[in-house]
């Protein structure tokens, strides 16, 4: 089976594309909807008298929704750490730490009071000092 680039289909039917025009996808990354627009544009465009195999189809609509479950899965997980890491945070306040300080790299010490959640993560005020990553926290009691 012959697939026809777009540019190729829309000469074909007279009208033109300006070559001016930014590009729909600069990433050049297939998405949901572009891998389905992409199937149906097959589809319209195959010979009648030499159909494409329906296998073919099959296979790649299975490939397809595989990579999106594992898509679904790989954002779920992410989240899922994400909570982890805040909930580990947040067990922190009020008890006594030792880290080391991000602005001088002494080890310091004092009490969590507080946790702010940016989207990069959670981090800690420990006596004042803000920014404090629960990665650099050495002891707790």
């Amino acid at each position: 089976m012959t697939i026809a680039s777009p540019q190729a289909l829309s000469s074909s039917t007279g009208t033109s594309e300006s070559s001016a025009a930014a590009p729909e996808n600069p990433n050049g990354e297939l998405g949901k909807n572009a891998f389905l627009k992409l199937m149906v544009a097959q589809l319209q465009a195959q010979n009648p008298m030499d159909p494409a195999n329906g296998n073919e189809f099959i296979a790649e609509l299975a490939q397809f929704s595989q990579l999106e479950q594992t898509t679904n899965l790989a954002e779920s997980s992410s989240k899922a750490d994400a909570a982890g890491e805040v909930a580990q945070a947040v067990q922190l306040i009020g008890h006594k730490v030792s880290y080391t300080d991000p602005s001088s790299g002494e080890k310091s010490e004092g009490t969590v009071q507080n946790v702010e959640i940016t989207a990069s993560g959670a981090t800690l005020t420990v006596e004042g000092v803000t920014g404090i990553e629960p990665t650099s926290i050495t002891e707790v009691s």
